[in-house]
């Protein structure tokens, strides 16, 4: 009985690892029935050393789901190093052509195929209704939720039909927040029938596309229950299955998030979040061996007590168990599909269309660009440090970033004053940052010649956003670097 529970709870875990290499004791766990592995960017160097991991992996079990978070955009895990050559959620949101966000979903699953994973934590269904969000922006498709319904279950088709299991996320809605669950727990509190106009239908949405999987936020609905975070809410979970008719796999957000155990510690999240419902428990990106067994401790001895249901964890074991087989039958499903989508990809003029651009902004560039002023804001964690924007290209590419000098914006204010112009001074999301709205507007007060980008999400007060570009991925960064050229700003 014990080995039979033993083997259950592991089909249930999704432990990530430092490094590029498997440590022995995940490979021992895959060997004993471990449900999968999760990757990060510390496990990505190149191509080819992924492609020799995933193996390794799939060596020891199979059946191992081999998850990572690949959203095509700002967050990036096979890109990590570089930058996404996708343009991100929130531009394909701003191009509106469905084409386009099936066949971005498509050339991310083949990218994700040649790795050699199975499962990637995206698309984003969070509608992004509040613009100070910290950690959502442009990682949705926007803000109104048919839009972004429609996306997400493009995106989804487009992804599944290479085999690749898509997991919409963060149900039931994370769009909505001031707060990033990574730090804490955060809360919204709006009346039910706000979450069912807003937050919930581009998951309504990304089921109805047949989506693999669907993940949890570490969030507060009070409106669905006061009490628990959403990841371990029977309630907010019972009503994906009773109410949503999800069948896939349920997967928690990361447990190592304060939102889920900043408090109860991470094995007892685990217990909780799989007595709630949830399949698949993504334990957390650095995950020690120490730390794994304390996890797999908890859940048997919470079987042993009753606290949870020896069927519950089997059923959940047997869900993870079918993912890889529904991501081989979806790929035998799409396998008479023309093979011409990708002329549907977007291209860099069809970002640059996407830019919302201040009256006056060509001109002011036209004489040429005297110094870059790389504002760096603190990256939140799903992103994590990464090359952004026209950072992700080389300086020799553009005459405009080779001639140009590249100043940080904590650099004493004197200096900044001095510098030559125009000044393009490039960040992400700087109306949230009071430290770069203040140098922003001591710039403004003393020069006339500067120029914001802002390559967030943007805030209603165009001061800090001449060009808002609605993402940072190189494509974006490639398509800016593009629009500069074509205003003759090498002509400096």
């Amino acid at each position: 009985m014990t080995d039979s529970v033993r083997h259950d709870v592991l089909g249930t875990l999704l432990p990530g690892f430092p490094g590029p290499d498997a440590p022995d004791w995940v490979l021992d766990a895959l060997r004993e029935g471990l449900g999968g592995v999760c990757l990060f960017g510390s496990n990505v160097e190149s191509a080819g050393q992924l492609r020799d991991l995933t193996a390794t992996l799939r060596a020891a079990n199979a059946e191992a789901v081999i998850a990572i978070d690949e959203e095509g955009g700002d967050v990036t895990r096979l890109f990590h190093r570089v930058g996404a050559p996708y343009p991100g959620n929130a531009v394909l949101g701003r191009i509106d052509d469905l084409d386009a966000t099936r066949a971005t979903g498509r050339a991310v699953g083949e990218a994700l195929a040649a790795a050699g994973c199975t499962l990637t934590f995206a698309p984003d269904a969070d509608v992004n209704s509040n613009p100070l969000n910290p950690v959502i922006g442009v990682r949705s498709f926007g803000t109104d939720p048919q839009a972004v319904a429609r996306h997400v279950a493009a995106w989804t088709e487009g992804l599944q039909s290479t085999g690749i299991s898509a997991c919409a996320k963060h149900f039931p809605g994370h769009g909505d927040t001031a707060t990033d669950s990574h730090l804490a727990l955060p809360v919204v509190d709006v009346p039910l029938s706000t979450l069912e106009s807003r937050d919930l239908v581009p998951f309504d949405a990304a089921i109805a596309a047949r989506t693999h999987a669907v993940m949890t936020s570490h969030i507060v609905v009070p409106q669905l229950d006061a009490e628990h975070p959403a990841t371990m809410s029977p309630t907010v979970l019972g009503m994906l299955r009773n109410e949503f008719g999800f069948d896939g796999v349920i997967v928690s957000d990361a447990l190592d998030m304060h939102g889920a155990s900043g408090v109860i510690g991470i094995p007892e999240a685990a217990v909780r979040a799989l007595i709630a419902g949830c399949d698949l428990l993504c334990i957390g990106s650095e995950t020690t061996e120490s730390a794994f067994n304390d996890v797999v401790d908890a859940v048997v001895a919470a079987v042993g007590a009753g606290r949870l249901e020896r069927t519950a964890i089997a059923r959940a074991s047997a869900r993870v168990r079918g993912l890889r087989a529904r991501g081989l039958a979806e790929l035998a499903r799409h396998s008479a599909l023309a093979t011409h989508w990708h002329d549907a990809l977007p291209t860099r003029q069809r970002v640059i269309e996407t830019f919302d651009i201040s009256a006056g902004v060509p001109e002011a560039l036209t004489a040429g660009i005297g110094t870059v002023v790389r504002i760096e804001t603190e990256a939140n964690i799903a992103v994590g440090e990464s090359p952004w924007g026209p950072f992700t290209l080389q300086a020799a590419e553009y005459s405009w970033l080779a001639g140009a000098r590249s100043f940080d914006v904590s650099a004493a204010a004197t200096e900044l004053l001095a510098l030559p112009g125009p000044l393009l001074v490039v960040g992400k999301s700087l109306h949230r940052w009071p430290f770069a709205t203040a140098a922003i507007d001591q710039l403004r007060e003393r020069r006339d010649d500067v120029v914001v980008v802002d390559m967030g999400w943007p805030g209603d007060d165009r001061r800090y956003a001449d060009i808002a570009t609605f993402g940072a991925s190189k494509l974006v960064g490639e398509a800016l670097a593009d629009l500069l050229e074509q205003w003759g700003a090498n002509h400096g």
